[in-house]
């Protein structure tokens, strides 16, 4: 491909990872004047046919955006740029990286003079059009060099942007505010259930639609719930399964690293392991000591096999 000549009417950026995130950020970034040349994988939604080729296309002093899942990928996707990038050269790291990763890759790309970035992104797949919340880690001198990248991601408006610190401070800021995003979520679910659960309550749907407004309890999340229930009333569509990224986890973990009481938001993670079991061991055992101790009733399990018995 051939070199693209400097957008004057605004940067040029590198991102590598365009699945919903990314393509959504690309697209965003274009409608604000940049010059963005993406490269992934999928050769039907890349400019660039090889890292390489991407880095190529990009005017110096070079800035890459890193939008690929946490873990090897992001440490495969940052080695080879060590090697492709030089001095005065940023990466930032917008996936949801670790913190503690984040060390390492800012000494591996120091190493060669190419500055790192940290930025936890929020906004899902609303961001193109409204914008996303950025939390970066990194050194000043870093994050001025990509600050109109940042101005063109983020929504209108006073918020929505920090530099939280030093290396690491943007993800381990993500990290809080996923694992808040947990608690919030298992709220608005366990009132739900409550709801549901009773015959007092004619249209559960519209009481969360009236929450929307005067309450203390409204949030985006709470619209996105109600779109959810209108879409599915009961939501007989979905399975009651929740995955978790990993960093409510690592939430939990800090809490623990850092003696800070964490009840609502380690509520939530395990909430989340109990919903992957179709029928809990542990909810087993309680019901079996309720029936030792007490004599309570236990539903059997009309699947299971007699210990006496041959499965059909």
């Amino acid at each position: 491909m051939q070199r693209r000549g400097r957008n004057w009417f605004g940067m040029e950026i590198g991102l590598v990872g365009l699945g919903k995130m990314g393509a959504n950020m690309r697209e965003r970034l274009r409608a604000k004047g940049h010059t963005v040349v993406g490269y992934d994988t999928n050769p039907e939604v890349s400019d660039a046919d090889t890292l390489a080729d991407m880095v190529g296309q990009l005017s110096g002093p070079r800035a890459v955006w890193v939008m690929v899942p946490a873990g090897d990928i992001t440490r495969s996707v940052i080695d080879e740029l060590s090697g492709l990038l030089g001095e005065g050269d940023v990466v930032i790291d917008g996936g949801n990286s670790r913190w503690t990763d984040d060390v390492t890759s800012a000494k591996i790309l120091g190493e060669r003079g190419i500055g790192f970035i940290d930025c936890g992104v929020s906004g899902g797949v609303w961001g193109r059009t409204n914008g996303y919340a950025l939390m970066c880690g990194g050194r000043a001198e870093d994050v001025a060099k990509v600050q109109p990248v940042f101005d063109a991601l983020k929504p209108e408006g006073e918020f929505g942007f920090v530099h939280a610190g030093k290396v690491g401070a943007g993800h381990f800021s993500k990290m809080v505010h996923n694992g808040i995003e947990y608690g919030l979520m298992q709220a608005y679910a366990e009132g739900y259930e409550l709801l549901e659960a009773t015959d007092i309550v004619d249209n559960v749907t519209d009481v969360f639609q009236s929450w929307r407004e005067g309450t203390v309890i409204r949030s985006w999340l709470l619209d996105l719930l109600v779109a959810a229930l209108e879409q599915d009333t009961g939501l007989a569509s979905i399975k009651g399964y929740a995955d978790d990224s990993g960093e409510g986890r690592w939430t939990v973990e800090a809490a623990i690293d850092n003696a800070v009481p964490m009840p609502a938001i380690a509520a939530a993670l395990f909430a989340r392991f109990a919903s992957r079991q179709d029928d809990s061991p542990a909810m087993k055992a309680i019901a079996a000591m309720r029936n030792q101790f007490g004599g309570h009733a236990v539903h059997p399990d009309a699947t299971a096999v007699r210990p006496d018995t041959e499965a059909p």
